[in-house]
Parts: structure tokens; sequence; C-alpha cells
């Protein structure tokens, strides 16, 4: 597959982190959604429906971002990266990078991220 529908650095706030003070402060973390997805048919009749509503996955990530705080962002990424596969068929692939850019670490930094892959199987 070569075709992929790309979005990048969606901003969420939430409240995720290991500390009581991440997850009661929170803080702006940045998401990129990378899906594997056939174009052609979209591409040949121009209908939302031939394709993936990217709209409807930034309101998706919008939603698991800002929701349920977590220790860690892994299994923020993983929800998201399950969500997409689950409800949209044409999705044969995701690439979940979360980006941390405020983590409190000790060392000055310019970004704290996870990324993952996941396929159907």
């Amino acid at each position: 597959m070569s075709d992929k529908m790309i979005l990048t650095a969606i901003e969420v706030y939430g409240r995720h982190g290991c500390s009581e003070a991440e997850q009661s402060r929170g803080q702006v973390f940045k998401v990129d959604v990378e899906m594997d997805v056939d174009l052609a048919a979209a591409g040949a009749s121009d209908k939302l429906a031939d394709t993936v509503d990217y709209a409807a996955v930034l309101s998706m990530v919008e939603k698991i971002v800002g929701g349920e705080p977590r220790n860690l962002i892994e299994p923020v990424a993983e929800e998201i990266a399950a969500t997409i596969l689950k409800k949209y068929a044409r999705v044969e692939a995701v690439k979940i990078t979360l980006h941390k850019p405020d983590a409190p670490l000790p060392v000055k930094y310019a970004d704290a991220a996870v990324s993952i892959v996941r396929a159907r199987k």
C-alpha cells in the first residue's frame, strides 16, 4: 500500500502522566496520525463515503487524548490506533506518534514522544 492519509500536530489538552501534578494540571499533547488506506476509489468518485473522514478521526483523537487520564502515553497511543482500525475497515495500518512536549523532565529537551505502528492481522 502506498497511499496514506496523514494528520499532523493535532493539539489536544490532556491529563496523562505518572505524577499527581501532571494529572491534575494537564498539558497540551500533539498527535500525528498516518493511515495506510487505498485512496483510489475516493480519487475517482470524489465521495466522502469512499475514503476515511479525517474530521471524524480528529474528533476521535480529541476524545481519547482529552479523556481518561493515564500514567503513560503508550496506552493512549494504543487506544487511538485500535479505535481507528476497528472503526475504519479501509485502513490497513496506522502509525500514531504521541508527543508530550512539556513532560516534567530534569534536563532541557525539545520533545518526548512515542510512536507505534499497528496493522490488521
